[in-house]
Protein backbone atom coordinates (compact mmCIF):
# COMPACT_ATOMS: atom_id res chain seq x y z
CA UNK A 1 0.00 0.00 0.00
CA UNK A 2 2.79 2.40 0.92
CA UNK A 3 4.54 1.63 -2.38
CA UNK A 4 1.39 2.50 -4.34
CA UNK A 5 1.01 5.81 -2.48
CA UNK A 6 4.65 6.66 -3.16
CA UNK A 7 4.22 5.84 -6.86
CA UNK A 8 1.04 7.91 -7.01
CA UNK A 9 2.78 10.90 -5.41
CA UNK A 10 5.65 10.64 -7.88
CA UNK A 11 3.25 10.55 -10.84
CA UNK A 12 1.35 13.61 -9.51
CA UNK A 13 4.61 15.56 -9.09
CA UNK A 14 5.70 14.55 -12.58
CA UNK A 15 2.41 15.72 -14.07
CA UNK A 16 2.59 19.04 -12.19
CA UNK A 17 6.17 19.52 -13.40
CA UNK A 18 5.23 18.82 -17.02
CA UNK A 19 2.22 21.14 -16.85
CA UNK A 20 4.34 23.89 -15.31
CA UNK A 21 6.99 23.58 -17.99
CA UNK A 22 4.30 23.65 -20.68
CA UNK A 23 2.86 26.92 -19.44
CA UNK A 24 4.16 30.13 -21.04
CA UNK A 25 6.55 32.39 -19.18
CA UNK A 26 4.88 35.40 -17.60
CA UNK A 27 6.67 38.71 -17.05
CA UNK A 28 5.18 40.32 -13.95
CA UNK A 29 7.21 43.52 -13.80
CA UNK A 30 10.37 45.37 -14.81
CA UNK A 31 12.63 47.28 -12.43
CA UNK A 32 15.64 49.55 -13.03
CA UNK A 33 18.82 50.02 -10.96
CA UNK A 34 21.66 52.45 -11.61
CA UNK A 35 25.17 51.85 -10.20
CA UNK A 36 28.50 53.58 -10.96
CA UNK A 37 29.71 50.72 -13.16
CA UNK A 38 26.51 49.51 -14.77
CA UNK A 39 22.80 49.98 -15.33
CA UNK A 40 20.63 47.00 -14.43
CA UNK A 41 17.21 45.86 -15.69
CA UNK A 42 15.42 43.17 -13.67
CA UNK A 43 12.47 41.28 -15.11
CA UNK A 44 10.34 39.47 -12.53
CA UNK A 45 9.29 36.24 -14.24
CA UNK A 46 7.46 33.03 -13.34
CA UNK A 47 10.30 30.67 -14.29
CA UNK A 48 13.75 30.63 -15.91
CA UNK A 49 13.50 32.65 -19.13
CA UNK A 50 14.48 31.27 -22.53
CA UNK A 51 15.75 34.49 -24.08
CA UNK A 52 18.22 36.15 -26.42
CA UNK A 53 19.83 39.59 -26.05
CA UNK A 54 21.37 41.61 -28.89
CA UNK A 55 22.01 45.21 -29.99
CA UNK A 56 20.90 47.31 -32.95
CA UNK A 57 22.58 50.51 -34.20
CA UNK A 58 21.40 53.80 -35.71
CA UNK A 59 19.72 54.49 -33.38
CA UNK A 60 21.11 52.46 -30.46
CA UNK A 61 18.65 49.84 -29.24
CA UNK A 62 18.74 46.85 -26.91
CA UNK A 63 16.57 43.91 -27.98
CA UNK A 64 15.48 41.07 -25.70
CA UNK A 65 13.58 38.23 -27.34
CA UNK A 66 11.60 35.97 -24.99
CA UNK A 67 10.36 32.58 -26.15
CA UNK A 68 6.78 31.53 -25.33
CA UNK A 69 6.22 34.55 -23.09
CA UNK A 70 3.32 36.77 -22.10
CA UNK A 71 3.16 40.14 -20.37
CA UNK A 72 0.99 40.28 -17.25
CA UNK A 73 0.81 44.08 -17.53
CA UNK A 74 2.60 46.83 -19.51
CA UNK A 75 6.28 47.17 -18.64
CA UNK A 76 7.27 50.06 -16.40
CA UNK A 77 8.95 52.91 -18.25
CA UNK A 78 12.36 54.18 -17.08
CA UNK A 79 12.49 57.33 -14.94
CA UNK A 80 12.32 60.61 -16.83
CA UNK A 81 15.72 62.04 -17.83
CA UNK A 82 17.40 58.64 -17.28
CA UNK A 83 21.04 58.77 -18.37
CA UNK A 84 20.73 55.65 -20.58
CA UNK A 85 17.12 54.69 -21.34
CA UNK A 86 14.67 56.66 -23.47
CA UNK A 87 11.73 54.26 -23.49
CA UNK A 88 10.80 50.58 -23.49
CA UNK A 89 8.53 48.95 -26.08
CA UNK A 90 7.19 45.43 -26.48
CA UNK A 91 5.42 43.41 -29.17
CA UNK A 92 4.20 39.84 -29.71
CA UNK A 93 6.13 37.79 -32.29
CA UNK A 94 5.11 34.52 -33.92
CA UNK A 95 1.91 34.61 -31.83
CA UNK A 96 3.67 33.15 -28.74
CA UNK A 97 6.99 34.98 -28.37
CA UNK A 98 7.64 38.46 -26.99
CA UNK A 99 10.15 41.08 -28.12
CA UNK A 100 11.21 43.89 -25.77
CA UNK A 101 13.03 46.85 -27.35
CA UNK A 102 14.83 49.44 -25.23
CA UNK A 103 15.71 52.76 -26.88
CA UNK A 104 19.17 53.81 -25.69
CA UNK A 105 20.89 57.18 -25.48
CA UNK A 106 24.36 55.70 -26.11
CA UNK A 107 26.06 52.42 -26.90
CA UNK A 108 26.32 49.70 -24.28
CA UNK A 109 27.73 46.24 -23.75
CA UNK A 110 25.04 43.88 -22.34
CA UNK A 111 25.27 40.83 -20.09
CA UNK A 112 22.29 38.76 -18.96
CA UNK A 113 21.77 35.99 -16.41
CA UNK A 114 18.93 34.32 -14.50
CA UNK A 115 18.41 34.32 -10.75
CA UNK A 116 16.50 31.66 -8.84
CA UNK A 117 13.96 32.58 -6.15
CA UNK A 118 15.60 34.09 -3.05
CA UNK A 119 14.07 35.68 0.05
CA UNK A 120 11.26 38.00 -1.13
CA UNK A 121 11.98 37.56 -4.85
CA UNK A 122 10.88 34.89 -7.31
CA UNK A 123 12.58 34.00 -10.60
CA UNK A 124 14.32 36.95 -12.26
CA UNK A 125 16.06 37.74 -15.52
CA UNK A 126 18.82 40.31 -15.03
CA UNK A 127 20.27 42.38 -17.88
CA UNK A 128 23.35 44.43 -16.96
CA UNK A 129 24.43 47.19 -19.33
CA UNK A 130 27.98 48.54 -19.32
CA UNK A 131 29.03 51.73 -21.08
CA UNK A 132 30.78 50.99 -24.39
CA UNK A 133 32.96 47.91 -24.56
CA UNK A 134 34.09 45.90 -21.54
CA UNK A 135 37.65 47.20 -21.94
CA UNK A 136 36.35 50.73 -21.68
CA UNK A 137 34.46 49.78 -18.55
CA UNK A 138 37.67 48.50 -16.93
CA UNK A 139 39.46 51.70 -17.93
CA UNK A 140 36.66 53.82 -16.56
CA UNK A 141 36.73 51.81 -13.36
CA UNK A 142 40.41 52.52 -12.88
CA UNK A 143 39.85 56.22 -13.42
CA UNK A 144 37.16 56.29 -10.76
CA UNK A 145 39.44 54.51 -8.32
CA UNK A 146 42.35 56.82 -9.01
CA UNK A 147 40.16 59.79 -8.14
CA UNK A 148 39.19 58.17 -4.86
CA UNK A 149 42.84 57.66 -3.95
CA UNK A 150 43.35 61.43 -3.87
CA UNK A 151 42.43 62.62 -0.40
CA UNK A 152 42.06 66.19 0.78
CA UNK A 153 45.05 67.51 2.67
CA UNK A 154 44.82 69.86 5.61
CA UNK A 155 48.41 70.94 5.12
CA UNK A 156 51.32 69.93 2.91
CA UNK A 157 52.98 67.76 5.54
CA UNK A 158 50.10 65.58 6.72
CA UNK A 159 47.32 63.50 5.24
CA UNK A 160 43.77 62.81 6.31
CA UNK A 161 42.66 59.64 8.04
CA UNK A 162 40.31 57.98 5.55
CA UNK A 163 37.20 56.13 6.77
CA UNK A 164 35.40 53.89 4.27
CA UNK A 165 31.70 53.71 5.18
CA UNK A 166 29.85 50.75 3.73
CA UNK A 167 26.05 50.84 3.78
CA UNK A 168 25.00 47.20 3.55
CA UNK A 169 22.93 45.69 0.74
CA UNK A 170 21.34 47.95 -1.90
CA UNK A 171 19.54 47.70 -5.23
CA UNK A 172 18.34 44.19 -5.97
CA UNK A 173 19.26 43.16 -2.42
CA UNK A 174 17.03 45.02 0.08
CA UNK A 175 18.52 43.22 3.08
CA UNK A 176 16.26 42.55 6.04
CA UNK A 177 12.88 44.19 6.53
CA UNK A 178 10.82 45.13 9.54
CA UNK A 179 7.24 44.20 10.47
CA UNK A 180 5.99 47.34 8.70
CA UNK A 181 8.12 46.73 5.63
CA UNK A 182 11.04 49.06 6.41
CA UNK A 183 13.99 48.01 4.23
CA UNK A 184 17.43 47.65 5.73
CA UNK A 185 19.19 49.00 2.64
CA UNK A 186 17.42 52.37 2.96
CA UNK A 187 17.93 53.05 6.67
CA UNK A 188 21.60 52.02 6.70
CA UNK A 189 22.35 54.29 3.73
CA UNK A 190 20.72 57.16 5.62
CA UNK A 191 22.88 56.43 8.68
CA UNK A 192 26.00 56.08 6.51
CA UNK A 193 25.43 59.48 4.90
CA UNK A 194 24.94 61.11 8.31
CA UNK A 195 28.14 59.50 9.55
CA UNK A 196 30.03 60.76 6.48
CA UNK A 197 28.92 64.33 7.20
CA UNK A 198 30.19 64.09 10.79
CA UNK A 199 33.54 62.66 9.71
CA UNK A 200 34.08 65.23 6.96
CA UNK A 201 33.53 68.04 9.47
CA UNK A 202 36.38 66.71 11.63
CA UNK A 203 39.71 68.33 10.69
CA UNK A 204 42.15 65.68 9.52
CA UNK A 205 39.51 63.07 8.67
CA UNK A 206 37.79 62.15 5.41
CA UNK A 207 34.88 59.80 4.66
CA UNK A 208 34.23 57.87 1.49
CA UNK A 209 30.89 56.19 0.91
CA UNK A 210 31.30 52.72 -0.58
CA UNK A 211 27.69 52.83 -1.77
CA UNK A 212 26.27 56.28 -2.54
CA UNK A 213 22.85 55.26 -3.83
CA UNK A 214 20.37 52.43 -4.17
CA UNK A 215 22.43 49.89 -6.11
CA UNK A 216 24.17 46.63 -5.29
CA UNK A 217 27.93 46.15 -4.95
CA UNK A 218 29.56 42.73 -4.64
CA UNK A 219 31.00 42.02 -1.20
CA UNK A 220 34.58 41.70 -2.43
CA UNK A 221 34.18 44.86 -4.51
CA UNK A 222 33.31 46.79 -1.37
CA UNK A 223 36.70 45.85 0.07
CA UNK A 224 38.40 46.83 -3.19
CA UNK A 225 36.79 50.29 -3.10
CA UNK A 226 38.07 50.84 0.44
CA UNK A 227 41.54 49.69 -0.55
CA UNK A 228 41.59 51.94 -3.64
CA UNK A 229 40.77 54.89 -1.38
CA UNK A 230 43.66 53.93 0.92
CA UNK A 231 41.24 53.68 3.82
CA UNK A 232 42.57 53.54 7.39
CA UNK A 233 39.32 51.96 8.61
CA UNK A 234 36.37 50.11 7.04
CA UNK A 235 32.98 50.47 8.76
CA UNK A 236 30.10 48.35 7.46
CA UNK A 237 26.65 49.44 8.69
CA UNK A 238 23.67 47.10 8.98
CA UNK A 239 20.30 46.75 10.70
CA UNK A 240 19.56 43.10 10.40
CA UNK A 241 16.79 40.76 11.48
CA UNK A 242 16.58 37.66 13.64
CA UNK A 243 14.06 34.83 13.73
CA UNK A 244 12.89 36.01 17.17
CA UNK A 245 11.25 39.46 16.87
CA UNK A 246 11.96 40.17 20.56
CA UNK A 247 15.71 40.24 19.96
CA UNK A 248 16.96 43.82 20.06
CA UNK A 249 19.97 46.05 20.59
CA UNK A 250 23.12 47.15 18.85
CA UNK A 251 26.15 44.92 18.27
CA UNK A 252 29.62 45.52 16.92
CA UNK A 253 31.52 42.78 15.12
CA UNK A 254 35.06 42.02 14.06
CA UNK A 255 36.23 39.15 11.90
CA UNK A 256 36.43 35.65 13.27
CA UNK A 257 38.40 33.10 11.28
CA UNK A 258 37.23 30.22 13.50
CA UNK A 259 33.63 30.66 14.54
CA UNK A 260 30.92 33.11 15.52
CA UNK A 261 30.67 34.12 19.16
CA UNK A 262 26.89 33.69 19.49
CA UNK A 263 23.88 32.13 17.79
CA UNK A 264 22.82 35.57 16.55
CA UNK A 265 26.28 36.14 15.13
CA UNK A 266 26.13 32.86 13.20
CA UNK A 267 22.67 33.72 11.90
CA UNK A 268 23.69 37.21 10.79
CA UNK A 269 26.93 36.11 9.14
CA UNK A 270 25.11 33.42 7.16
CA UNK A 271 22.55 35.89 5.84
CA UNK A 272 24.98 38.75 5.15
CA UNK A 273 27.38 36.50 3.25
CA UNK A 274 24.56 35.19 1.07
CA UNK A 275 23.94 38.70 -0.24
CA UNK A 276 26.06 38.11 -3.33
CA UNK A 277 23.75 35.26 -4.29
CA UNK A 278 20.82 37.68 -4.18
CA UNK A 279 22.76 40.21 -6.25
CA UNK A 280 23.59 37.58 -8.85
CA UNK A 281 27.23 36.82 -8.05
CA UNK A 282 28.65 33.71 -6.38
CA UNK A 283 31.01 34.45 -3.51
CA UNK A 284 33.95 32.18 -4.15
CA UNK A 285 36.12 31.14 -7.06
CA UNK A 286 38.57 28.25 -7.05
CA UNK A 287 41.45 30.70 -6.67
CA UNK A 288 39.95 32.00 -3.42
CA UNK A 289 41.26 28.99 -1.48
CA UNK A 290 44.85 30.19 -1.72
CA UNK A 291 43.81 33.82 -1.32
CA UNK A 292 41.93 32.93 1.86
CA UNK A 293 44.98 31.27 3.41
CA UNK A 294 47.21 34.26 2.67
CA UNK A 295 44.51 36.60 3.91
CA UNK A 296 44.16 34.80 7.23
CA UNK A 297 47.92 35.01 7.78
CA UNK A 298 48.11 38.74 7.14
CA UNK A 299 44.82 39.47 8.91
CA UNK A 300 46.54 39.15 12.29
CA UNK A 301 48.10 42.59 11.84
CA UNK A 302 44.72 44.35 11.75
CA UNK A 303 42.72 42.28 14.24
CA UNK A 304 43.93 44.18 17.30
CA UNK A 305 43.14 47.56 15.75
CA UNK A 306 39.71 46.30 14.64
CA UNK A 307 38.97 45.08 18.15
CA UNK A 308 39.97 48.40 19.72
CA UNK A 309 37.84 50.46 17.32
CA UNK A 310 34.90 48.11 17.84
CA UNK A 311 35.22 48.44 21.62
CA UNK A 312 35.16 52.23 21.39
CA UNK A 313 32.06 52.20 19.16
CA UNK A 314 30.28 49.74 21.45
CA UNK A 315 30.87 51.98 24.48
CA UNK A 316 29.21 54.88 22.69
CA UNK A 317 26.23 52.79 21.59
CA UNK A 318 25.67 51.89 25.24
CA UNK A 319 25.00 55.57 25.93
CA UNK A 320 22.12 55.84 23.44
CA UNK A 321 20.21 52.59 23.84
CA UNK A 322 20.06 48.87 24.46
CA UNK A 323 23.00 46.62 23.56
CA UNK A 324 22.40 43.15 22.19
CA UNK A 325 25.82 42.16 23.50
CA UNK A 326 28.06 44.06 25.92
CA UNK A 327 31.13 42.53 24.28
CA UNK A 328 32.54 42.89 20.80
CA UNK A 329 31.17 39.99 18.77
CA UNK A 330 33.03 37.86 16.24
CA UNK A 331 31.69 36.38 13.01
CA UNK A 332 32.93 35.45 9.55
CA UNK A 333 31.54 38.41 7.62
CA UNK A 334 32.92 38.57 4.08
CA UNK A 335 33.24 42.38 4.08
CA UNK A 336 35.57 42.30 7.10
CA UNK A 337 38.25 40.23 5.35
CA UNK A 338 40.53 43.03 4.16
CA UNK A 339 43.89 41.91 5.56
CA UNK A 340 45.40 45.39 5.37
CA UNK A 341 42.50 47.50 6.69
CA UNK A 342 41.08 47.39 10.23
CA UNK A 343 37.40 46.57 9.76
CA UNK A 344 34.26 46.52 11.88
CA UNK A 345 30.61 45.70 11.18
CA UNK A 346 27.97 47.58 13.15
CA UNK A 347 24.49 46.16 13.66
CA UNK A 348 22.77 49.39 14.64
CA UNK A 349 19.59 47.57 15.67
CA UNK A 350 17.35 44.62 14.85
CA UNK A 351 14.89 45.80 12.23
CA UNK A 352 12.76 42.74 13.00
CA UNK A 353 11.96 44.24 16.43
CA UNK A 354 8.91 46.59 16.13
CA UNK A 355 10.24 49.26 18.51
CA UNK A 356 13.68 49.29 16.91
CA UNK A 357 12.12 49.47 13.45
CA UNK A 358 10.39 52.69 14.56
CA UNK A 359 13.71 54.10 15.74
CA UNK A 360 15.42 53.20 12.49
CA UNK A 361 12.82 55.18 10.55
CA UNK A 362 13.52 58.30 12.64
CA UNK A 363 16.06 60.74 11.21
CA UNK A 364 16.80 61.98 14.72
CA UNK A 365 17.60 58.48 15.96
CA UNK A 366 19.64 57.74 12.81
CA UNK A 367 21.81 60.75 13.69
CA UNK A 368 22.26 59.43 17.24
CA UNK A 369 23.52 56.12 15.85
CA UNK A 370 25.80 57.85 13.37
CA UNK A 371 27.18 60.03 16.18
CA UNK A 372 27.86 56.97 18.37
CA UNK A 373 29.92 55.40 15.57
CA UNK A 374 31.66 58.73 14.93
CA UNK A 375 32.67 59.22 18.56
CA UNK A 376 33.97 55.68 18.78
CA UNK A 377 36.08 56.08 15.63
CA UNK A 378 37.45 59.48 16.64
CA UNK A 379 38.18 58.23 20.15
CA UNK A 380 40.30 55.44 18.71
CA UNK A 381 42.26 57.62 16.29
CA UNK A 382 42.86 60.32 18.88
CA UNK A 383 45.31 57.92 20.52
CA UNK A 384 46.17 55.68 17.54
CA UNK A 385 46.51 58.04 14.59
CA UNK A 386 49.07 56.96 11.94
CA UNK A 387 52.26 59.00 12.27
CA UNK A 388 51.92 60.72 8.87
CA UNK A 389 48.43 62.09 9.52
CA UNK A 390 47.23 65.53 10.47
CA UNK A 391 45.59 64.12 13.59
CA UNK A 392 48.87 62.65 14.83
CA UNK A 393 50.87 65.79 14.11
CA UNK A 394 48.31 68.10 15.68
CA UNK A 395 47.40 66.29 18.87
CA UNK A 396 49.09 66.12 22.22
CA UNK A 397 51.02 62.90 22.79
CA UNK A 398 51.23 61.23 26.18
CA UNK A 399 54.30 59.83 27.88
CA UNK A 400 54.45 57.65 31.00
CA UNK A 401 57.53 58.28 33.14
CA UNK A 402 59.84 55.27 33.58
CA UNK A 403 62.68 54.73 36.08
CA UNK A 404 65.69 56.98 35.38
CA UNK A 405 63.91 59.46 33.10
CA UNK A 406 64.21 63.22 33.55
CA UNK A 407 62.13 66.12 32.27
CA UNK A 408 65.06 67.43 30.22
CA UNK A 409 65.59 64.00 28.62
CA UNK A 410 61.90 63.71 27.72
CA UNK A 411 61.90 67.22 26.21
CA UNK A 412 64.96 66.31 24.10
CA UNK A 413 63.35 63.02 22.98
CA UNK A 414 60.21 64.72 21.63
CA UNK A 415 61.95 67.86 20.32
CA UNK A 416 60.10 70.28 22.58
CA UNK A 417 61.15 72.64 25.36
CA UNK A 418 60.97 71.84 29.06
CA UNK A 419 59.00 75.05 29.53
CA UNK A 420 56.24 73.92 27.13
CA UNK A 421 55.95 70.51 28.86
CA UNK A 422 55.69 72.20 32.26
CA UNK A 423 53.08 74.60 30.90
CA UNK A 424 50.65 72.02 29.42
CA UNK A 425 51.00 69.82 32.52
CA UNK A 426 50.86 72.68 35.07
CA UNK A 427 54.14 71.55 36.67
CA UNK A 428 55.57 73.82 39.38
CA UNK A 429 59.14 72.45 38.97
CA UNK A 430 61.28 69.98 37.01
CA UNK A 431 60.55 67.01 39.26
CA UNK A 432 58.77 63.95 37.79
CA UNK A 433 57.86 60.59 39.34
CA UNK A 434 57.70 57.03 38.01
CA UNK A 435 54.29 56.25 36.49
CA UNK A 436 53.37 59.89 36.04
CA UNK A 437 51.66 60.58 32.68
CA UNK A 438 52.72 63.74 30.90
CA UNK A 439 51.08 65.46 27.94
CA UNK A 440 53.66 66.19 25.26
CA UNK A 441 52.85 69.40 23.35
CA UNK A 442 53.27 69.73 19.61
CA UNK A 443 56.78 70.48 18.53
Amino acid sequence: MFGLLKLFSFVVLLIVSVVTQAQPLHIDSLRYWTAPERTRMVFDVTKAANHQVFLLDNPARLVIDFSDTQLVKPLAQPPKHHNLFSRVRSAVRNKTDLRVVVDLKHNVSPKSFSLKPSKTYGHRLVVDLFAGKHKQVVSSRKKVQSKKVVTKSVNNKARDIVIAIDAGHGGEDPGAHGPKGTQEKKVVLAIAKKLAVLINKKPGMKAILVRKGDYYIKLRKRMEIARAAKADLFVSIHADAFKNSKVKGASVFTLSSRGASSEAARWLAKHENSADLVGGVKLADKEDVLASVLMDLSQTATKEASRDVAGNVLKNFKKIGHLHSHRVQKAGFMVLKSPDIPSILVETAFISNPSEERNLRSGKHQLKMANAIFKGVVGYFNTNAPADTYLALNSNKKHTISRGETLSGIAYRYGVSMTSIKSVNALANNQVRIGQVLKIPRG
